[in-house]
């Protein structure tokens, strides 16, 4: 490696930096405000022409004044305190329904709704049910993951805790079990009789992850951990502004530390000595440049950071979700008469997600076929946040709609004999049509349309996620979530869990160790293995 940079010569203030950040997604952003505000001099490379990575809003309707969270969309795992010492200019709000599962039971619909306080709930349950047995192990289940939260949630930007230091932390041997050692299925059909009720509480295992809920992986663990986690309570909150508001303030607060953030900067190769500094050689419209950085942040996927090291890459990854956008004249009448749609689609909106039905879907995906009848969730970001919509759409009544599709693993589209696009739209179609099966009205004709007439729906497969966010495989937490301590049987990651075998050269992107969502805990932990703190 020489000390040659072409920094100056394309516009940079200096030839080296304290830190030189790869890729402009939120947590570079995060490790670029935390180093900038200790006084370090940050130089952010964005390979795409507006920073944001998955966490940005767009209009994705032409000539319709929506501003939708295209990719990641809602806020869990960010923690208060990275708001706080960022001073960023960002918000969430509660959702004041948890979420709305609904069904048909003795040839009736029905459904079950979670939130709008413990009696009405307990109520859901009963008449969904027959009697309050399941609402009290629900209560005691969740009571119980509450408590692991409190306790695991802050060690999140903490020194990575060892297996043991963690488990002593929790204190509760029946909890850590339950959570960490066991099958998520075998917890569920231990305390949960209904069908329904254990679907609902297998769903947050499966977020993003493909797999059964007998994995003895324990990958549907990890995943259901994380989410059950967010915030110290397991809140899901919605980002006001949508995730671009976000990433708007991250990239503010950077900027107004002294960070440089210039996008269209490609990052192509790192060369390193693993002692003192790093050489980043990056691409442009123009050409190529170099620029030194006495420790390099690498806010990528694990598979990225071993391309531009040239090292052996780590294991695949596949995602396995199918994102659908949709803008809606007005939210469509439900089949349960019991609930109004704005309760309905105010939490998350289970659809398909019964136990079995779950299973089944697995089942055919792993086998290679699409889901006949695929899962799905839904939430409408604009009945809590209404300002990402203008005005006259508010007035007029148009809300969002953000589906998440499971089991969708990124093989079924590779290798569909119809090709890619005829597989998103056969899986598209079975969905919404899962979704119709418990509507009063087609979800089509509540469809807006753009300026050009067409229906404002958006579908992203893994490969669209592959192909425009570099996303490996289209995995949405870059590969397997890990757990949040330091695993004995693995390479050591370091104090904080972002290090790598380079001294100088550390991974502060989703794929680090308690990383994954939406969270910003890879970029400040990465930042303070830097500062030393």
């Amino acid at each position: 490696m020489t000390n040659w940079s072409a920094g100056r010569a394309r516009g940079f203030a200096r030839d080296v930096y304290d830190a030189v950040i790869v890729g402009g997604g939120h947590n570079g952003l995060v490790a670029a405000a935390y180093l900038a505000r200790a006084g370090q001099s940050v130089l952010v490379l964005e390979r795409l022409g507006h920073t944001g990575g998955a966490a940005v809003s767009t209009r994705p309707f032409p000539g319709v004044d929506a501003r939708l969270s295209r990719y990641s969309y809602l806020v869990s795992l960010l923690p208060a305190k990275i708001v706080r010492e960022l001073k960023l200019r960002f918000a969430v709000r509660e959702r004041t329904v948890s979420s709305y599962t609904p069904a048909v039971r003795d040839g009736r619909p029905t459904g079950l709704l979670v939130g709008g306080g413990e009696t009405r709930t307990r109520e859901s349950f009963v008449r969904l049910t027959g009697s309050d047995r399941e609402y009290e192990r629900w209560r005691a289940f969740y009571a119980m993951t509450a408590r692991v939260a409190e306790q695991v949630f802050p060690t999140l930007t903490e020194p990575l805790p060892s297996r043991a230091a963690l488990r002593e932390r929790i204190g509760d041997e029946t909890a850590w079990r339950t959570l960490f050692e066991e099958p998520l299925g075998r917890t569920i059909e231990e305390r949960f009789t209904d069908d329904l009720v254990r679907g609902v509480v297998l769903t947050d295992g499966l977020i993003g992850t493909f797999a059964d809920a007998h994995d003895p992986s324990l990958a549907q663990n990890r995943c259901f951990l994380y989410h059950v986690i967010g915030g110290g309570t397991g809140d899901w909150n919605v980002p006001v502004g949508g995730m671009g508001a976000l990433t708007d303030a991250l990239a503010e607060a950077a900027r107004s530390a002294g960070a440089e953030i210039v996008t269209g900067h490609e990052a192509v190769r790192i060369d390193t000595d693993g002692v003192t500094a790093a050489e980043v050689t990056f691409r442009t419209a123009v050409g190529e440049g170099r620029v030194t950085g006495r420790r390099v942040l690498v806010n990528a996927s694990p598979r990225d950071l071993a391309g531009l090291l040239g090292t052996a890459p780590p294991r695949p990854a596949e995602g396995a979700q199918l994102k659908v956008n949709m803008l809606l004249r007005r939210l469509p009448r439900l089949k349960d008469t019991s609930v109004d749609p704005r309760e309905a689609f105010a939490g998350t909106f289970h659809i398909g997600e019964g136990y079995a039905e779950l299973a089944r879907a697995y089942g055919q995906a792993a086998a290679g076929e699409l889901p006949s009848a695929p899962p799905s969730e839904i939430y409408c970001h604009s009945l809590t946040d209404p300002g990402i919509l203008a005005p006259d759409l508010v007035e007029q009544g148009y809300q969002t709609l953000t589906l998440f599709g499971l089991h969708t693993p990124a093989r079924l589209f590779e290798k569909h004999a119809g090709g890619a696009a005829e597989a998103k739209e056969i899986l598209l179609a079975a969905t919404l049509a899962q979704l119709d099966a418990h509507l009063a009205e087609p979800i089509a004709d509540c469809l807006a349309e753009d300026a050009d007439g067409r229906p404002c729906i958006e579908a992203k497969t893994p490969l669209d996620l592959e192909r425009e966010l570099r996303l490996p495989g289209g995995n949405i937490f870059h590969r397997d979530l890990s757990w949040p301590y330091r695993a004995e049987e693995e390479p050591d990651p370091g104090r904080w869990g972002v290090e790598t075998e380079h001294r100088t050269v550390l991974l502060c992107g989703a794929g680090a160790v308690r990383g994954g969502g939406v969270s910003g805990i890879p970029g400040h932990n990465a930042a303070m293995a830097v500062l030393g703190r």
